[in-house]
């Protein structure tokens, strides 16, 4: 079964992703990731060790959501298959250059995620059970007034991960384990929904605490799977670091005159996918911080943990499937439809054998089924905000869909969708990057705040009083503690 839209509508769409992608969000994000790394003068390298000293603090959240588990479902959404597919694709078209490109956007979208994260903190609203609900949506109406634009983030949120990216995610699931399993798709599309249905309906609680188990142990495996390739070829590592610095600047193709093409490829590709990656910037990872009960008692204290989040999926993650797939040799790359994840796969049994294909299945299905139930969280956040009183029953129709789009997507082949999704997140893109630009000087002056505490030999906390264009819209049962 194939979904496609009409030949008019399919040119619309195909031409808006490609001038969104193609061009405008590229430099929006770059431009706003330099930006706001001048303006905090690099964050994400001064600051580096904070982060994980914070981290091993964050397990306490008085029966909420503590920032450790807030971390965890963002990173279910970052890690997904395009930690896995999406590097194949980036190194098939880009060549190994486009991983170097990857590392710089993900240096720059650290900067980005703290300021995004830090206004979710902000601004978060409190949700009565010691859990508390945020975004973009809620910083662009409370931080900027403009409600419109709140809910035009939401619908397309909705559309792109609370809906569509999970039919993708199911359809990941279901083929990889028809290749290697020879399972079904119709039926591993309903072992996904059995698996999936009790923990969307324990809500954001449940879901951060699968998050919080799984996660962890998944990313682990992995790391550990990639740091054996890495040894079993410790001759070849300077070699392929080597590789993938003079494939990004074009100094393998200087000699044939294809220099300027081979940066260019290598620079869109890696860009494309690291911001597909890491999502620093595209305003879905600020619905998970904003659930945290933070410690310290500051927005800043989630802006660095989920600074680590990018670093984790792209400068780790990433990295880890481009060791297996460099070290396999150049050969791998020039055979017949060697890229995306059968790429991974070839590269990865060539190392270990034949159990290496069945790996990759597995990791596919632990990466892909924590993406499904975080975009699930994504779009509840979402849904409650556009539903208001009638929250409960919207919710609840809004898990009944996410479990039939977990079917569908299963069964049906779904390029239409996944580029109509691409437009839905572009747009969301566009929207949190022009808020959190106009709102940044915000996130700055919380970063100065939480810095001149910290450096006084203070445990950072967030006095509202102190900030007087925020004074009057944070949510006051969100943040009760005074200096």
């Amino acid at each position: 079964m194939d979904f496609t839209l009409p030949p008019l509508l399919t040119a619309m769409v195909d031409r808006g992703n490609g001038l969104l992608w193609g061009s405008v969000l590229i430099y929006l994000l770059i431009g706003a990731g330099l930006y706001f790394t001048v303006m905090t003068r690099a964050i994400q390298i001064r600051y580096f060790g904070h982060m994980f000293k914070l981290l091993r603090s964050s397990r306490q959240s008085n029966g909420g959501i503590s920032s450790f588990q807030a971390l965890s479902t963002s990173l279910a959404a970052r890690v997904g298959t395009g930690n896995l597919a999406g590097v194949a694709v980036a190194i098939y078209f880009g060549g190994p250059g486009a991983i170097f490109w990857m590392w710089m956007t993900a240096m720059v979208g650290m900067a980005t995620s703290f300021v995004e994260s830090t206004l979710a903190q902000a601004y978060k609203t409190d949700h009565g059970d010691n859990t508390f609900r945020g975004g973009p949506a809620r910083y662009i109406e409370r931080g900027l007034g403009l409600r419109w634009l709140a809910v035009l983030f939401s619908i397309c949120l909705i559309i792109a991960f609370g809906l569509a990216f999970n039919s993708v995610q199911a359809n990941s699931i279901a083929q990889a384990m028809e290749q290697a399993f020879a399972i079904p798709t119709w039926a591993m599309g309903l072992v996904l929904m059995a698996i999936v249905a009790p923990i969307i309906f324990g809500g954001l609680k449940s879901i951060a605490k699968v998050a919080e188990l799984v996660v962890p142990l998944m990313a682990l495996l992995y790391l550990i799977l990639a740091l054996v390739v890495v040894a079993l070829n410790i001759s070849d590592l300077p070699a392929a670091i080597m590789t993938i610095v003079q494939s990004a600047f074009g100094i393998e193709q200087a000699a044939g005159g294809a220099m300027g093409y081979a940066i260019s490829q290598a620079i869109m590709n890696g860009i494309q996918r690291g911001l597909f990656s890491n999502e620093a910037g595209m305003g879905s990872a600020p619905n998970a911080a904003a659930t945290a009960s933070t410690r310290p008692d500051h927005p800043a204290a989630q802006g660095f943990i989920q600074m680590l989040g990018v670093f984790l999926d792209t400068l780790v993650i990433c990295t880890a499937t481009a060791a297996i797939i460099i070290m396999a040799g150049p050969e791998l790359l020039a055979g017949e439809n060697s890229n995306g994840i059968q790429l991974t796969q070839m590269a990865l049994s060539s190392h270990v054998g034949d159990w290496g294909g069945m790996f990759v299945a597995i990791a596919i299905l632990l990466f892909a089924f924590t993406s499904v139930i975080a975009n699930y969280s994504y779009g509840e956040s979402n849904i409650e905000y556009l539903a208001g009183r009638r929250a409960p029953v919207a919710v609840m129709i809004y898990r009944f869909a996410v479990l039939g789009m977990i079917m569908v997507g299963s069964v049906a082949s779904l390029g239409a969708i996944w580029n109509f999704a691409d437009l839905s997140m572009g747009m969301m893109a566009i929207i949190n990057l022009v808020a959190i630009l106009l709102l940044s000087p915000i996130a700055f002056a919380l970063f100065k705040d939480y810095d001149t505490q910290l450096k006084a030999g203070k445990e950072p906390v967030f006095d509202p009083s102190q900030f007087p264009k925020l004074a009057k819209k944070v949510d006051p049962k969100a943040w009760p503690k005074q200096k």
